[in-house]
């Protein structure tokens, strides 16, 4: 008799989350890329990703599969603010909704509060992105508001911008109950 184990806790138990490198930055322009992302995931030109990897302001974090492949990465910004704010720039992952992102997103969430320094770990997010805002509700973030009309879209439409954030107390109680 067989059983499954949820692609997000095999994600977590195999994946590899390190520091980017700038010879990785094909595979973090390649993940911001991929087809369909454009509604939801910014992109960055290879000259402003690599200043921001040379800012120590920013960190970059890719995931790896076993095998090596890149499949996740995020860019924060904020370290070293005398107040622990964290801001989550972008994250993606290879393939949406089978909770590779979700399990990635854990591991840098661990990072940042017991390692960077992180207080608060904030973001934002498309109003109309409700599986990256449930993936965020999933790891303990809350919903602290709306920027209304933030975002100019590249066809020339405004799209509003939800607040989500959590602290570190939050953190630690959600990752103590094994959520």
């Amino acid at each position: 008799m067989g059983f499954s184990i949820p692609v997000e806790e095999t994600a977590r138990q195999t994946m590899t989350v390190r520091p980017v490198g700038p010879q990785d930055l094909a595979a973090v322009m390649g993940l911001e890329r991929r087809p369909g992302f454009a509604a939801f995931v910014g992109r960055s030109e290879e000259a402003e990703h690599r200043a921001m990897l040379a800012d120590p302001r920013f960190a970059y974090r890719l995931g790896l599969a076993p095998d090596g492949e890149a499949i996740a990465f995020a860019i924060l910004s904020g370290l070293g603010d005398p107040s622990g704010n964290l801001y989550l720039k972008r994250v993606a992952a290879v393939r949406p909704g089978e909770g590779i992102g979700t399990a990635f997103l854990a591991r840098v969430l661990a990072e940042a509060f017991q390692t960077l320094g992180a207080w608060r770990f904030h973001l934002d997010c498309f109003a109309d992105n409700r599986r990256a805002q449930a993936a965020y509700q999933k790891l303990g973030f809350s919903r602290d508001g709306v920027l209304r009309q933030a975002w100019l879209r590249p066809d020339g439409t405004r799209a509003d911008l939800v607040l989500m954030a959590l602290l570190k107390p939050e953190w630690e109680a959600h990752s103590a109950a094994g959520v």
